[in-house]
């Protein structure tokens, strides 16, 4: 550690900078298609990190939609009145362990991230992710039923784990590379390739789901693999953030970093300054690098405003329309209908967040956030009244609500969930803070994936479609703690951001907040 030190003073006495801090200009605010001829070589490594959402789609419906495939009932099950089924205790295992493992991989992750890099965590993750892959692959050949169940579980956890870290090492690494005007849209790829994964695998099991062997659920659960490669090898190939190379003290590197990630146009020893003056600023001022020191005064206010945003998606019901099959099923729908209304509200998911990326570009993350998630609390409402009615005309309404909502969040509180958990923690912290921020998710998931189907399945709350006022309150609650704790960061750069919270200018007054001069001594572009 000491040696380190010794390199960054070195360092720091021979970069002195020839002109005074206040006269590094701040970056300019541009148009996505600006940025993105600016700076096309950030903007590609970022989509292709984005990548990694894929995977967590596509587990999501791999793991959903093999158990209703009637060989894997038949290897996994038992028989009632000669009909297998999967016991409840182990598909709320197989879901809800999933979720513990991610709690675990996130944390991990965040730890990773600062200790070796956030290379070598997308390398690990996606590594830990084949080996889960394997696990769930071969947990047919045990001889002994709870043997099979057990090995799948081991596999689910372990996918987890997985996940935690790919997701975590993910965000921070975009947020980290990607310039401010192109932040927003390219952490907005997450959500819309998560989506896209889930397309991918419910069009995979569809495919299967005629083939009367065990190979319906093995191949399946195989294609997942190429997915693994695909993270590996863009992590192999993606250089190391230049902020965390930095931070470690290692110039050399985190010049050639920059040298990959921007085209000659771009002065690199001035870019390289500029963070460089960023980070230790942040050292001088807080000197964080432990989980704990999230938590303490000086950053409590970033951490919290992170963990809220990457709750939002279980706010606005997300839990519920990922189960969006059974649940039609149970309001009183036909399960080939309750299936392809799965498949459209994916697909007009995948849309409206591909529009999102646009709306992030124009319309502010804060506003984003509140006018979706009162419109959803008015469709849940709207959606819970209908439910005490029964029909086709309550079928389909369910059904047009669950759609209305995909699309009102595709294009609002969804990506721009991401945009604020993305851009709101302190720099030197941004990798555990990520950590914390899946770790929540994943705990927050994992509960609701338990309780939710209580609401309204017909052997406890039996709500059915009245579960729209449950999610109604969730909005409801979720737009009025945006409405206090989440600022405007809209075309902030690290140094505006960084200065605001340091200042402890009030929510509000964000988004028309004017950076002093003394602002100008941390910019970072």
């Amino acid at each position: 550690m000491s040696s380190v030190q010794s390199q960054k003073s070195s360092f720091q006495t021979m970069f002195r900078p020839v002109h005074p801090l206040e006269e590094i200009p701040r970056a300019r605010r541009r148009s996505i298609m600006i940025s993105l001829r600016a700076h096309p070589k950030v903007a590609a490594y970022c989509f292709a990190l984005s990548l990694s959402a894929l995977l967590t789609g596509y587990d999501v419906v791999i793991v959903g939609s093999i158990t209703g495939l009637p060989l894997f009932q038949k290897n996994f099950g038992e028989s009632r009145g000669n009909i297998p089924i999967i016991p409840s205790l182990w598909l709320a295992l197989w879901s809800a362990l999933t979720f513990f493992g991610q709690m675990i991989g996130s944390i991990l992750g965040g730890w990773l991230q600062d200790r070796k890099g956030r290379r070598p965590a997308l390398l690990l993750g996606s590594s830990v992710s084949a080996v889960a892959i394997a696990l769930c692959y071969t947990s047919d050949i045990p001889v002994e039923i709870n043997a099979r169940r057990g090995l799948f579980l081991a596999g689910k956890i372990v996918m987890g784990v997985a996940l935690g870290i790919l997701m975590s090492a993910t965000q921070t690494i975009i947020s980290e590379l990607a310039p401010p005007p192109l932040r927003g849209p390219v952490l907005a790829l997450i959500p819309t390739n998560t989506l896209l994964g889930q397309l991918i695998g419910a069009g995979v099991v569809f495919a299967l789901s005629h083939n009367p062997t065990r190979w319906s659920y093995l191949i399946a659960i195989a294609t997942q693999w190429p997915l693994s490669l695909l993270i590996f090898s863009i992590a192999l190939t993606t250089p190391e953030s230049p902020v965390y190379l930095i931070t470690n003290g290692q110039y050399s590197r985190a010049l050639r970093s920059l040298a990959r990630l921007h085209t000659s146009r771009v002065d690199l020893p001035t870019k390289l300054e500029q963070v460089r003056h960023f980070v230790i600023h942040e050292e001088n001022f807080s000197h964080a690098h432990a989980y704990l020191d999230c938590f303490r005064p000086k950053h409590r206010r970033q951490t919290m405003i992170v963990l809220f945003a990457g709750i939002i998606p279980q706010l606005f019901g997300l839990t519920i329309l990922s189960q969006a099959s059974y649940f039609m099923q149970i309001v009183g729908m036909a399960p080939t209908l309750s299936f392809i209304v799965l498949i459209c509200g994916i697909s007009l998911g995948l849309i409206a967040n591909i529009a999102g990326i646009w709306t992030l570009s124009k319309i502010g993350r804060r506003k984003l956030i509140l006018t979706s998630l009162l419109a959803s609390a008015l469709l849940w409402l709207g959606m819970g009244i209908a439910g005490f009615w029964s029909g086709q005309i309550t079928i389909w309404y369910t059904a047009g609500t669950l759609m209305a909502v995909v699309v009102v969040n595709g294009l609002g509180s969804w990506p721009a969930s991401f945009a604020v958990a993305g851009e709101t923690s302190s720099l030197l912290l941004r990798a555990k803070t990520q950590g914390l921020n899946w770790f929540t998710n994943s705990l927050l998931s994992g509960i609701l994936s338990i309780a939710i189907p209580y609401t309204f399945n017909p052997d406890a709350g039996n709500m059915r479609a009245k579960t729209g006022f449950v999610f109604a309150g969730l909005c409801l609650v979720g737009a009025m703690v945006a409405w206090v704790i989440v600022p405007e960061m809209m075309h902030r750069d690290h140094a505006e951001i960084e200065k605001m919270f340091e200042l402890g200018v009030g929510t509000r007054a964000f988004k028309n907040w004017s950076a002093s001069d003394d602002t100008q001594e941390l910019r970072s572009m």
